[in-house]
Formats: C-alpha cells, sequence, structure tokens
C-alpha cells in the first residue's frame, strides 16, 4: 500500500497469517459493524 488511509477509506483486502496457524481475511471474515485492527510489530 503506498498511501495511508485517510477518514472514511476503504480497508484493503489483507490475508494474515495467524501466530496459533490458518490465515484470517481482512477486513472480510471480520462479521461486526465496528473494527479495530492492531498490527504488532514483534521482537526488537
Amino acid at each position: 500500500m503506498s498511501e495511508k488511509l485517510g477518514i472514511g477509506s476503504a480497508f484493503p483486502n489483507l490475508t494474515l497469517n495467524l501466530v496459533s496457524g490458518g490465515t484470517l481475511d481482512v477486513p472480510g471474515e471480520l462479521d461486526t459493524d465496528w473494527k479495530v485492527i492492531l498490527f504488532y510489530r514483534g521482537h526488537w
């Protein structure tokens, strides 16, 4: 993604690898009206 998301921008479709195995399609598999997504970098 080359541009920052702005207010009212649509979140891009992403497939994330889960720590527990498997994948999660975001935002498609999040079946709620409100969503918060936190990306954690991991090891410093």
